[in-house]
């Protein structure tokens, strides 16, 4: 049967499946067929059955002592980012912005309650921030996700933020509704978001948001830095800009992409 709330165009069988899935992760990257199903919820034969339909796919394959997920996945995230262009669009304007600033500059999108990371140039440092693309974390608490979240109207944005993180991630600052609706009000008048170790200690990071063509906010851009290296000030006064400039370019892209026709080839 359909889980409470789900419409009756529901498939179940492959919402377990990609349950599954996202029960891998760096801190379960190897797990038996009780750890998936502890992992899920799901009756051992169930999950077991998903297992075995997932290693028939190519996205899992047994190991020494359960099993793993396979570079496969990967095509399920690809197919994602290939469908947007976004990656050929964002790298310019990425390697730039790090070039310029000496940080890790990511792009960001919201889903739900959290922020998923879709493109990002780092820049290897002693101490930082473990993302990669695929990472979620609360938005409310990051440069990226506050850009974004300003955009809402108050209604949609109720309703984002009463979805439940799958971050896994609690953050530092968890404010009240009027601290957030406060936070949120000054970052659209100013147009900009900063985060100053909100999310966890030593991270620092500064945020533009990304429009597409009819001036929706569809994705953040940031710079990120480590408090015991880079000082509010100089962040922003020195990398807001440069940040401020990478945007407004790369949301130009986008209006133009819009524009371009979309030509369908023939089978000849």
């Amino acid at each position: 049967m359909p889980r409470e709330g789900a419409g009756p165009d529901f498939i179940e069988a492959l919402a377990r499946g990609l349950e599954v899935v996202a029960a891998f992760g760096p801190e379960r990257p190897e797990m038996t067929l009780a750890e998936v199903a502890s992992a899920t919820g799901l009756a051992r034969p169930t999950a077991r059955r998903i297992l075995l339909t997932l290693i028939d796919l190519g996205y899992v394959r047994p190991a020494r002592a359960g099993y793993v997920l396979t570079p496969r996945v990967l095509d399920l995230g690809a197919a994602y980012i290939g469908s947007m262009g976004l990656w050929d669009i964002a790298r310019p304007h990425l390697e730039r912005l790090v070039r310029q600033t000496g940080e890790s500059c990511s792009i960001a999108q919201l889903d739900g309650s959290d922020i998923v990371y879709v493109s990002r140039v780092s820049v290897p440092k002693i101490v930082s921030l473990a993302v990669q693309i695929g990472t979620r974390f609360p938005a409310l608490p990051t440069s990226l996700g506050k850009v974004q979240l300003a955009a809402l109207p108050s209604d949609e944005l109720d309703r984002v933020l009463a979805e439940p993180t799958r971050s896994g991630l609690v953050p530092r600052w968890r404010p009240t509704r009027e601290e957030r609706d406060a936070e949120l009000a000054g970052v659209r008048a100013r147009g900009w978001a900063l985060t100053d170790e909100q999310l966890t200690l030593g991270i620092r990071s500064v945020a533009a948001p990304l429009r597409d063509g009819q001036g929706r906010v569809v994705a953040g851009m940031n710079v990120n830095c480590h408090a015991a290296e880079t000082s509010v000030e100089y962040l922003v006064d020195h990398h807001l800009p440069l940040l401020l400039r990478a945007a407004g370019e790369m949301s130009a892209d986008l209006a133009r992409r819009e524009t371009l026709p979309h030509v369908t080839l023939g089978a000849g």
